[in-house]
């Protein structure tokens, strides 16, 4: 089992609760996924605020339904997996994923330095490797709720692990916060997030839309579209859109239902 001082729960509910009242951090051993706990909880009718972290998913799920394991090492796990789980009523959800987004990258990479990238709608990339991915999902509990359940899960890759199986070769926080554990790392994650969260449900995505800008690996680049439609991105709207000259004109594509990629550089 881990220590309880190693993830810091005291520390990250010092600072979160305040916002978010009967806030609580939860870390277990192992779990199917996260997420879909919560999104368990949530239909029975818990929706109380909270942060639940694990060691290890066996059953972690991505965008699309697309499986994702975590890593695991003998001294300590080579992934980071938590879900963030909180009541919300935003105006719009859309952008939601790219505001997560901006906030973890600025929390991992302050100033960008370490060149960190988000990748349009929920990856984090550097030097086009993915880094991790975020997974919105919402639920509608039981009871006559005005607002719906919010659960945003996270995976990261803290070490190396293997490329084979995944679609985009591996990047991990290691590479340069040498030093870092899992639980210093959630910690310089989580309030940042909550905060990005409740900012989103007031304002939503626009007042993030210049800083994803800053970090947008897809931006300025040749892109295929997983309809077989390519064309140079355009970056994104004020509403989180993806938008993408082609040959047929402006594309603004909405759903996160299409998978985007970079076309490959000429000898890359």
């Amino acid at each position: 089992m881990h220590a309880t001082s190693a993830w810091f729960e005291d520390e990250i509910t010092a600072a979160v609760a305040p916002q978010l009242p009967g806030f609580a951090v939860e870390v277990v051993t192992e779990i199917d996924s996260t997420s879909t706990e919560l999104m368990r909880r949530a239909r029975q009718g818990n929706v109380a605020p909270v942060l639940l972290v694990a060691l290890r998913q066996t059953a972690g799920r991505g965008r699309m339904g697309r499986p994702w394991q975590s890593a695991q090492q003998a001294a300590q796990p080579a992934s980071l997996t938590f879900s963030l789980g909180l009541p919300l009523a935003p105006r719009d959800w859309s952008g939601l994923s790219l505001a997560v987004g901006v906030s973890v990258a600025e929390s991992l990479d302050p100033g960008g330095a370490a060149g960190l990238q988000l990748k349009w709608p929920n990856d984090l990339w550097r030097e086009d490797r993915k880094l991790g991915g975020i997974l919105i999902e919402t639920a509608l509990p039981q009871s006559e709720a005005a607002q719906r359940y919010l659960v945003i899960g996270i995976g990261l890759n803290l070490g190396p692990r293997e490329a084979e199986g995944l679609n985009t070769p591996p990047a991990w926080i290691g590479e340069w916060r040498l030093e870092a554990s899992a639980g210093e790392l959630l910690r310089d994650l989580v309030p940042p997030l909550v905060d990005t969260v409740q900012a989103f449900a007031e304002r939503g995505f626009a007042p993030f839309a210049e800083r994803f800008a800053l970090r947008d690996t897809l931006r300025g680049r040749e892109v295929q579209l997983s309809d077989g439609t390519a064309g140079l991105c355009d970056g994104v709207g004020w509403g989180g859109e993806l938008r993408v000259q082609t040959a047929a004109g402006l594309q603004v594509i909405n759903s996160s239902e299409v998978s985007v990629r970079p076309r490959q550089r000429v000898g890359a």
